[in-house]
């Protein structure tokens, strides 16, 4: 029986063999890393349905600013995931779509977003309990702050 054969690591639903870690060259790693940036899946969902004019991508997407939009348009071509069409006309025109490579990401884009319709409340709920829990814990701190500051929960020997 071959080495490879006995090899037993694990592996995604997908048939992805997983790294025993990421290290910084994981082609598993890369591929997380793109999606980590804020605005990636979103640029990437806003020209599934073909290439757009900065503004009019600024629009559909909504809360993005122009230069963030640019900054994450220049990082996504730089990555082989979207081209840039500049157009000779008066006034110049210039619009972004989805190279072939880019269009490959938008089933896990899809993907995560139908995750996020299902299991987003879970998470909002998650995060709120957190965040109730640390206004309480500092509230719990500030209190035992001021104690400390007023005397109070201390004995001074008075009384005895």
């Amino acid at each position: 029986m071959s080495e490879q054969a006995t090899t037993t690591r694990p592996t995604t639903p997908g048939g992805f063999i997983a790294p025993d870690g990421f290290i910084a060259d994981c082609r598993a790693r890369l591929g997380f890393d793109l999606l980590a940036h804020t605005w990636t899946a979103v640029v990437i969902f806003g020209l599934r349905e073909g290439p757009r004019r900065p503004g009019e991508l600024r629009e559909a997407i909504g809360g993005i600013s122009a230069k963030v939009l640019n900054d994450t348009l220049r990082r996504l071509e730089d990555d082989g995931l979207v081209e840039r069409h500049r157009y000779a006309e008066a006034p110049p025109r210039v619009e972004y779509g989805l190279t072939p490579l880019g269009e490959t990401l938008l089933g896990p884009v899809e993907a995560l977003g139908a995750w996020s319709v299902e299991y987003g409340d879970a998470v909002v709920e998650a995060q709120e309990r957190a965040e109730r829990r640390r206004a309480r814990q500092e509230r719990q701190e500030r209190n035992t702050g001021q104690e400390r500051n007023t005397g109070q929960g201390r004995s001074t020997g008075q009384g005895r």
